[in-house]
Formats: structure tokens, C-alpha cells, sequence
């Protein structure tokens, strides 16, 4: 009701200043732009350490090793792994990056046996068809992220360094991460041109049955595989990615005090101009009292143009924010793990309720001092 009857007044308002209204509208809106895109990193960091299949899920390295192409296992430690105590099933993987560095598109190859593929991954074929990637050796499963950053369609070839792979599908999974890699026969890319690996892994990934320990289950590996030709390290799938992101996640993590620092900043500049425009319009406001509005009723007109200036600049900026996520398919990776920008429906509605918060709380002080406004002194003002 109270809407319906003073919209219109706020409108005519913001329209009248309409140049003050613009510039409050943007500031607010790079904030919440630059809030929101910050948010999907932590989003993505939230979802890449807090998967379930992580918890029961190891990967034996190479122990000393961080990047990829510098670790070397033997394949057939499989065998060995398999015969411990708590494990499931054992897969061994061919890593193959682009880059080890921190990089905003690295390209990452896992080269699988065919057959455990669905063993240990869970994705849904959004084009071409899974079915002929265990008929071709050169075939490959591309991520719907990586599809997207690099223009890939199934039936189309696709080649990064030695390696040319015939697409036969994209997949899209629950975690965002794993839409950044690109699948491949293990036999196709341990014969890469001039580095034959034929016989040897980067790492192999375990599933535990049910119940096990993973601390347990890490140590009795690396102690079976003490007197093989290579030492190891097995750690739990999430903490092996952690140490694999190093420094780089220390330092998303603290994007996320970047982003309050850019709410201040919105809250600050909604904050000013309502200021400004309380005091441009004090006789305004004594004149309205004079015409029988109450003191809450002038407050809540304040409060309402403070938070529709701070609300239409959040639903900007978080759009903004949002569209360019979801068509970029924006990663951050390092040593062939990935943090996926995560865009998603939550995130969105947190940031206009943020926009609505740093609107209201904005304006707060600017309708008191309104609502308390005496008339008589106001009137003299010249």
C-alpha cells in the first residue's frame, strides 16, 4: 500500500536529479558487479574442497613432485594399491597440461582406461555421444566449460602440443571444476611423440569402500609401496588439490575481503548522496509535514529513494556479473587442478539482498534526521 502510494513521488524525484540519480545508480552497481564476480570464486574454491566423492577418494603421486609432467609412477603399482586394505578400486591417470602456472585457461588432459571411467566420474553427455569414446583410441570427452572457452563441437578435432584428439562428446557435471577437463584413452597419450611413457602414470586415484579411513588407508599405501622404484605420497583427493593450488588459494581466499571492501564503497556513495539530497530538500520535507505527512511517513519516503537507487544498481551490477560468468566459463587453474568461477541463483539473490541491505542501511540515518525535522526552523531556511 505504501508503495503503490509514494512510487511514483520517489520516482519523480530520482528523475527530477536525475544526473545525481545516474551516478549513484553506477557506483552501486560496480560495486555489487565487482562483489558478485568475486563471489564465484569463493563459490567455486567452496565447491572444489567440499565434494563428497573427495572424502572417500585418494590420489597417489609421485612423492616431491607438484607439477604434473615431472611426476612419474609406475602403472602397475594399480595391482599393489588394490590389495590394501579399505580400497575399492584403483584408476590409473596420464596428466597433460598446457600450463603448470596459474593461468585463467589452462587446457588439462586425463588420460583414463576407458572402462573405469564411469566408475569414478558421475557426468551427463550434453552433446555428441559417450558410447564412441571406448570405440576410438583418439577419442576424446571434453568439458562443457573448456568446450565453450575454446569453441569446441563434437566431431571436431582438437590439439594442444603433440596431442590431437577427435571430440566424441561434451559433458557437463555437478562439480564446475571437472567441466574444465578434457578426457583421453590413457594408451593415446602415454605414446606422445617423443616422450614414450608407455608403462608409467602421472598418479592413480583410489576409491576406499565404505567406512574407511582415509588417513589410514593414505599411510598403508605409501608404506606398501615404499620398496617399489618410486616413492609416494597419497593424500585425500580434496587436500591433494589444496596443495596443488598452494598460494593461489590463499590468496582467492582473500578476494572475499575485496569484496566487502567494494560494499563499503557502495555503501559509502548511497550513503553521501542521500545525505546530499536530505539536506538540498529540508524545507521539501517541512512543507510535506505541513501538509499532514507524519514523521514516519517522511522517513519512510527517504528510505524508500535510498533503497531503490542502491536495489536498481544491485540488479545491474549483479547482472552484469552473472551474464558475464555464464558465457565466459571463467577458470583459474594451477598444476592441472581448477577453481571454477561459479555462478548460480543463490549468489545472485545474495547480492541483491546485499544491494538492498547497503540500501536501507544507507539511508537509515538521512530519514531520521528527515523524519525529525522541525517545521517552523525548516521553513526559514533560505
Amino acid at each position: 500500500m505504501f508503495l503503490t502510494k509514494f512510487f511514483p513521488l520517489v520516482t519523480k524525484t530520482l528523475v527530477r536529479h536525475y544526473v545525481r540519480t545516474l551516478l549513484t545508480v553506477s557506483g552501486a552497481a560496480v560495486g555489487l558487479f565487482v562483489f558478485t564476480f568475486l563471489g564465484s570464486i569463493q563459490a567455486g574454491l567452496d565447491s572444489l574442497f567440499h565434494q563428497k566423492q573427495s572424502e572417500q577418494t585418494l590420489v597417489v603421486f609421485q612423492a616431491h613432485k607438484f607439477c604434473p609432467a615431472t611426476s612419474r609412477l609406475p602403472q602397475d603399482y594399480d595391482a599393489r594399491i588394490r590389495e590394501v586394505e579399505g580400497v575399492r578400486d584403483v584408476m590409473p591417470i596420464q596428466v597433460f597440461t598446457n600450463n603448470c602456472r596459474a593461468s585463467l585457461d589452462v587446457v588439462v588432459f586425463y588420460g583414463v582406461p576407458p572402462e573405469k571411467l564411469s566408475d569414478f566420474r558421475t557426468f551427463e553427455t550434453v552433446a555428441g555421444n559417450l558410447a564412441e569414446f571406448d570405440q576410438h583410441q583418439d577419442a576424446a570427452l571434453v568439458g562443457r566449460a573448456v568446450a565453450s572457452r575454446r569453441g569446441i563441437e563434437p566431431g571436431t578435432k582438437f590439439s594442444m602440443g603433440d596431442h590431437t584428439v577427435s571430440v566424441v562428446g561434451v559433458f557437463a557435471s555437478d562439480n564446475p571444476s571437472e567441466e574444465n577437463y578434457i578426457y583421453a584413452h590413457l594408451d593415446f597419450l602415454q605414446r606422445k611423440r617423443g616422450d614414450h611413457s608407455v608403462g608409467t602414470v602421472t598418479q592413480h586415484e583410489v576409491l576406499l569402500t565404505e567406512g574407511a579411513d582415509p588417513e589410514k588407508v593414505s599411510r598403508a599405501i605409501d608404506r606398501e609401496l615404499r620398496s617399489g622404484p618410486v616413492a609416494t605420497e597419497t593424500r585425500p583427493k580434496a587436500a591433494f588439490q589444496a596443495k596443488s593450488l598452494g598460494d593461489l588459494t590463499q590468496i582467492l581466499s582473500l578476494t572475499r575481503y575485496l569484496g566487502y571492501a567494494c560494499v563499503g564503497l557502495a555503501l559509502m556513495l548511497v550513503s553521501t548522496t542521500t545525505v546530499m539530497a536530505t539536506q538540498d530538500r529540508i524545507k521539501e520535507h517541512a512543507v510535506m509535514q505541513t501538509l499532514g505527512y507524519s514523521p514516519m511517513a517522511v522517513f519512510s519516503l527517504v528510505l524508500l529513494e535510498s533503497g531503490l537507487q542502491a536495489i536498481l544498481g544491485g540488479m545491474i551490477g549483479v547482472a552484469a556479473a552473472m551474464t558475464l560468468l555464464l558465457l565466459t566459463d571463467l577458470a583459474v587453474g594451477v598444476e592441472a587442478a581448477t577453481i571454477a568461477f561459479t555462478p548460480s541463483v543463490e549468489l545472485a539473490l545474495t547480492g541483491l539482498a546485499v544491494a538492498l541491505g547497503v540500501g536501507v542501511v544507507a539511508g537509515a540515518p538521512s530519514a531520521v534526521k528527515a523524519a525529525r525535522t522541525e517545521i517552523v526552523p525548516a521553513l526559514r531556511e533560505p
